[in-house]
């Protein structure tokens, strides 16, 4: 099967799931390896960065995707259970380009208290635009109905039904048939999978990571703040502002990185917003990341926010993942074909446990 996912750790989310149920997952950015015969895996997860594009370009680049599958491969959509990303733009892509009757739009994750009701979202009791998703520099949640956000669904053949518990989403899946494509959050892709025929398995428990050689990066504006006994290097207010580049912060860290080998990367500023602002954010961490790999490649990387970590990972070009460790619900540890370690996490999901100190 196929999980075609709008931002990294979406994908490495359900690559994560898919490995808790016993499945050969490969997770990559590179698309083209849709349908190729060299994969030998009982799920491809393709990471997309569509969420950081145009509605245009996402589209654009669905409907190519779902056109290299080949026929009778099962299509999973992942979709942020927060509601961003060009929502209508990519499932009218979808079904205009393959095989697809109709869709189902479900992001709820009740697992994880972000449930749908009465056509509103809800994320832990409250609708979601009064939570920090408001503030979202990209798809801020200006409304919590459905029907508001996502207008242009009415004209397709998209069902958007509620969900506030695992029984509602199993449901759903339950009524759907090979014709309908899915396209929702971690909880439905795992109905979907029970549905399916296929079960969990038990997984050795997570010890934590180390951290005197890791580097993490912490890049969503959903951060939470993390006490690792770690020097911790803030963007400064000139180089989040745009008014000094990204070399007059990189400077004094990679003399700090190359000595002590671990640092934390945070961005301490919130107050502008918009997608410009996001992609400079973006652009500048995947530099200084680049940069800093360059001097010393640690043991660990971890990365935070889903835009901030295809940058990243762009940069350094690694693009091909297998699941070693599912550490908490979306905290997924990677390894990578050039030998490398990587923990993505949405920014968010909490840390789970992440760190052997913390």
């Amino acid at each position: 099967m196929i999980v075609i996912a709008d931002d990294i750790t979406g994908a490495a989310e359900m690559a994560g799931i898919a490995h808790t149920f016993g499945l050969s997952t490969v997770l990559t950015t590179d698309g083209h390896l849709i349908g190729d015969p060299s994969v030998a895996a009982d799920v491809l997860v393709v990471a997309t960065d569509t969420r950081s594009m145009t509605a245009e370009e996402a589209a654009s680049q669905c409907r190519d995707l779902i056109s290299h599958v080949p026929p009778g491969e099962r299509v999973f959509k992942k979709v942020d259970s927060a509601l961003r990303g060009h929502v209508v733009e990519e499932l009218a892509a979808f079904l205009s380009a393959g095989p697809f009757a109709d869709a189902v739009y479900l992001p709820a994750n009740p697992s994880a208290q972000r449930v749908i009701s009465g056509g509103i979202c809800y994320v832990d009791g409250r609708p979601i635009h009064e939570t920090a998703f408001a503030h979202d520099p990209d798809f801020p949640a200006i409304s919590s109905s459905l029907s508001e956000r996502f207008p242009a669904a009415k004209r397709l053949p998209v069902a958007m039904p509620d969900a506030t518990s695992m029984d509602d989403v199993a449901a759903v899946v339950a009524k759907t048939d090979a014709d309908t494509l899915l396209a929702g959050a971690a909880d439905l892709f795992t109905s979907w999978l029970l549905w399916l025929g296929y079960s969990p398995h038990h997984l050795r428990p997570f010890k934590g990571l180390p951290t005197d050689d890791a580097l993490i990066v912490c890049g969503s504006t959903q951060s939470k703040a993390l006490s690792l006994g770690v020097r911790v290097a803030e963007m400064p207010l000139a180089v989040y502002e745009d008014r000094q580049t990204a070399d007059t912060w990189l400077a004094p860290l990679q003399d700090c990185f190359a000595r002590e080998h671990s640092l934390v990367l945070t961005i301490p500023y919130r107050h502008l917003t918009g997608k410009a602002v996001a992609a400079h954010l973006r652009k500048t961490m995947a530099m200084v990341c680049q940069s800093l790999l360059a001097v010393h490649r640690p043991a660990e990387w971890v990365i935070e926010g889903g835009a901030t970590a295809y940058a990243c990972l762009h940069a350094a070009g690694v693009d091909r993942f297998s699941v070693t460790d599912v550490v908490a619900p979306g905290v997924i540890r990677l390894s990578t074909c050039q030998g490398m370690s990587v923990t993505l996490k949405p920014g968010s999901y909490p840390w789970g446990g992440l760190f052997a100190e913390a």
